[in-house]
């Protein structure tokens, strides 16, 4: 059988540092309908941004949340806010222009610069602090990656250098240096955001799975507490739960790992990220008293998942070896589409939708992209003119920079769909405490758990978004859909869409 183990299960506790740091949020679930200016589903970084941005202008607004405040993708960030995206300039440049490649760079600053004032505007506590970011090279042949991305960033306006000067306590050759970036403690910022949203007139809805949304005058979102009208929806979910727009196949899921050590030493006035495969993101952060040092890395598309815990060990190993931490604290992974194109989608959920408007793709970005995204949308129902809004537009058609890719990475899914079909143990497995496996039970797959105590649950193993087969994440202990992106609960419950209803329960076997 293929069960996961326990053994050999990597250091740190499985809680992203943000979240375990942070108050945890009441806010209620609705009770009866709710009349608001506007609905936003999602209460990460894109729909809070675009939902206190709104309240300025005057509207009321209304965000629900699966979850608490902060608990999804946003709160298991690395916490850069910043424009340099690894070498990401050259890459899009290359796709699309120079010109759509400045726009790019122009919303990434200036959603810097937004949140910068936000955070002063409404005093929100959540470790802002104005830094470096570096892109950095180990290699020859990546120093040249780099000085090409410097001199593009430079040209395109952007607070870019090439240096030799890197702080970090390894040889490197060189970087891209990008100065008055920043980086905050994600969670504290959305929980500074909701609560600037939250009164007069205006909501914050926790414990509130968005059920339908209907496309009207007024809008609908329908929830189980009760109906949200609003003249304009915003479906602010990482990757919008349902089928319209097809944003699940013009995006692929990609997790990444993070780790956080604790160290002695105050934190650097910098963050980086290498140019070099395996990625390493590195970001050091003061938190409750503590000092410690974030590494992230071992991303991959979520259909090849292999060993999460040997992920999770060789970036421990990399803070080990190369940056001198001890313990490793906290242990955490996060998931973001990352857009065919390579830009977001960023304007209405489809060429046919009137009032319902979406985010998604932020492509691993979402501080910056997200923010600049929720601008975006407030300027759209502002019935104002956005000059980086063609380059977002959610409904664009850009067949040279992604057809290729749509073709790539869609024959990647329907792969990992008929191998969920066609596997399954035949009826039993033997599972020690904490380990789980997909079961063929009266031929139907059953997602089988056994927690430490020794209690059996057992799941529907077919995702609920378009029935692929779902995978235990020994790591994490949750059920992956290797399809899009979805993840569930030990008991089926939603963690993460697209998918909007939990797995079912099964008898165990």
């Amino acid at each position: 059988m293929n069960a996961a183990s326990n053994s050999g299960r990597p250091e740190g506790n499985p809680v992203s540092l943000w979240v375990a740091t942070a108050a945890t949020t009441g806010y209620p679930a609705p009770h009866g309908d709710v009349e608001v200016d506007v609905a936003v589903i999602g209460a990460g970084i894109a729909g809070l941004t675009a939902a206190l941005a709104l309240k300025r202008t005057g509207r009321t607004v209304a965000v629900i949340e699966t979850a608490r405040v902060g608990t999804g993708v946003t709160g298991h960030t690395t916490g850069k806010v910043t424009s340099l995206h690894r070498l990401a300039y050259t890459e899009l440049a290359r796709r699309h222009g120079t010109s759509t490649v400045r726009t790019y760079g122009e919303a990434n600053q200036a959603a810097i610069e937004h949140v910068a004032a936000v955070v002063a505007g409404e005093g929100i506590d959540c470790g802002f602090r104005r830094v470096a970011n570096y892109t950095y090279a180990e290699t020859d042949d990546a120093v040249a990656r780099v000085r090409e991305e410097a001199a593009l960033a430079a040209r395109l306006g952007l607070p870019a250098t090439f240096t030799t000067d890197v702080p970090l306590p390894f040889p490197v050759k060189g970087a891209v240096r990008f100065d008055g970036q920043a980086q905050i403690h994600s969670v504290k910022y959305l929980q500074g955001l909701a609560a600037a949203v939250n009164g007069e007139g205006s909501f914050v809805f926790e414990g509130t799975p968005a059920q339908r949304v209907h496309d009207g005058s007024p809008a609908v979102v329908v929830t189980e507490g009760g109906a949200i009208r609003a003249n304009d929806i915003i479906v602010a979910t990482n990757v919008p739960f349902g089928g319209q727009g097809l944003f699940y196949l013009r995006c692929h899921p990609h997790r990444s790992y993070l780790i956080a050590g604790r160290v002695d030493t105050p934190p650097l006035d910098a963050t980086f990220i290498s140019a070099e495969e395996p990625l390493r993101s590195i970001l050091t952060a003061s938190v409750g008293g503590s000092s410690y040092v974030l590494i992230g890395g071992e991303g991959h598309r979520v259909s090849e998942a292999g060993d999460t815990a040997g992920r999770y060990r060789r970036l421990a190993a990399f803070a080990h070896d190369r940056l001198g931490v001890g313990e490793i604290a906290y242990r955490w992974s996060t998931q973001d589409g990352v857009p065919l194109d390579g830009l977001p989608y960023v304007g209405r959920m489809s060429p046919t939708a009137k009032h319902v408007y979406v985010i998604a793709g932020l492509r691993k970005w979402g501080l910056t992209n997200g923010t600049a995204a929720a601008l975006i949308l407030t300027d759209a129902l502002s019935g104002r003119e956005n000059g980086w809004a063609s380059v977002f537009n959610s409904n664009r058609i850009t067949p040279a920079a992604s057809a290729g890719r749509f073709m790539k990475e869609n024959a990647k899914t329907m792969a990992t769909v008929l191998r969920g079909k066609l596997g399954g143990h035949p009826g039993h497995a033997a599972l020690a405490p904490g380990e789980g496996a997909v079961i063929k039970v009266n031929r139907e797959s059953t997602a089988v758990y056994k927690d430490p105590d020794g209690q059996v649950r057992a799941v529907s193993a077919i995702c609920t978004h378009l029935g692929c087969t779902v995978a235990f994440n020994s790591a994490d202990t949750t059920w992956d859909c290797p399809c899009h992106g979805s993840r569930f609960g030990t008991d089926g419950s939603v963690i993460q869409g697209p998918a909007a209803k939990d797995l079912p329960s099964r008898p165990a076997p």
